[in-house]
C-alpha cells in the first residue's frame, strides 16, 4: 500500500474512533442511553395501566358479589343476632337458662350452676362468643338441653363436654336428686362487621 493511501487509512481509523469515543462519551450515556430507559419506562406504565384498567372494569362486578355476600349474612338466621360481644354474651346466657327450664318440669331435674362469660381468641373468619357452662342434670334432661341448643337458631355449639356420674342417682332411679355434673363451652358467632366499623384510635 502506498504511503499516502496508508496514512489516509490510519486517519479515517482515527476518525472514526474518535467518532465513536465522542458518540460514546457525549452521546449514549447522556442522550441515548436515558431515552432507551425512558423507553422501558413507558411501557411499564403502558402495562400498569391497562392492569389498573382491568380492575377497574371488574370493580362492579366485585361490589356486586360483595353486597351479596352482605345480604346473605345479614339474614342468615345460622349468626348471633346481636351487634356485640357483650350483648351476645347475655343473648347466650338467656338462651341457655330458656332451654334448661324447658328440659323438665320438675325445676330440680336440671340445675345450671355456673354460667360464666369467657373470651375465645380464634383465628374464625367471624368473632366467637364463649360461655362456659356447668349443670347438674339428668341423663334424659341433659340429652333435651344438648339437642335444643345445637338444633336451634341462631346456630350454637358445643364444645369441651365433660359428664361427672353421681353416685346417688345410680343406686335409687326414683331418686329426683340430680345425676350428673356437666361441664362444656356453648359458644356461636357474630356477623362479620362492616367495613370501616372497627375501632377508632
Amino acid at each position: 500500500m502506498p504511503p499516502l493511501a496508508a496514512d489516509r487509512t490510519r486517519v479515517l481509523g482515527g476518525l472514526l474512533l474518535a467518532i465513536a469515543i465522542g458518540y460514546i462519551v457525549l452521546v449514549h450515556w447522556w442522550f441515548t442511553a436515558p431515552m432507551l430507559q425512558l423507553g422501558d419506562d413507558i411501557v411499564s406504565l403502558r402495562d400498569e395501566e391497562r392492569q389498573l384498567q382491568s380492575e377497574v372494569a371488574q370493580r362492579p362486578e366485585i361490589e356486586r358479589r360483595l353486597a351479596q355476600v352482605r345480604r346473605f349474612e345479614a339474614g342468615n338466621p345460622g349468626f348471633l343476632p346481636e351487634a356485640s360481644r357483650e350483648l351476645a354474651s347475655a343473648g347466650l346466657v338467656q338462651r341457655l337458662q330458656q332451654v334448661v327450664s324447658a328440659a323438665s318440669p320438675n325445676p330440680n331435674a336440671c340445675q345450671i350452676t355456673a354460667q360464666t362469660p369467657t373470651d375465645a381468641p380464634s383465628q374464625d373468619r367471624y368473632q366467637r362468643v364463649l360461655v362456659q357452662v356447668r349443670l347438674r342434670c339428668g341423663m334424659t334432661e341433659l340429652a333435651a338441653v344438648l339437642h335444643a341448643l345445637e338444633g336451634g337458631s341462631p346456630q350454637l355449639f358445643i364444645d369441651n363436654l365433660d359428664l361427672l356420674s353421681r353416685r346417688s342417682y345410680l343406686v335409687n332411679a326414683t331418686d329426683t336428686s340430680v345425676g350428673l355434673d356437666v361441664s362444656f363451652d356453648l359458644y356461636g358467632y357474630l356477623r362479620a362487621a362492616p367495613p370501616g366499623a372497627g375501632h377508632r384510635g
